[in-house]
């Protein structure tokens, strides 16, 4: 797939509109979030990883609770 895709400004900011096509080959609807990663040969966009996400916040909140005894075994 080879989707030229133009720059808009929005804002302070830069965006890209995502045509339908391509939404649907990533399984993405409007709302949802994208999760980008930088690879050698460019960048991969692909959507996120509701999984991931529950996994990382159960993290940070082990890493909040354990800061100390986290902290001693980084030494």
């Amino acid at each position: 797939m080879n989707i030229p895709l133009k720059i808009t400004k929005v804002g302070n900011s830069a965006g890209v509109i995502l045509p339908k096509e391509l939404l649907a080959h990533l399984g993405a609807r409007v709302g949802e979030t994208l999760s980008v990663v930088v690879t050698p040969r460019g960048i991969e966009l692909s959507a996120a990883d509701p999984d991931f996400d529950a996994q990382m916040a159960a993290a940070r909140e082990v890493m909040t609770r354990r800061k100390r005894a986290l902290h001693e075994l980084a030494k």
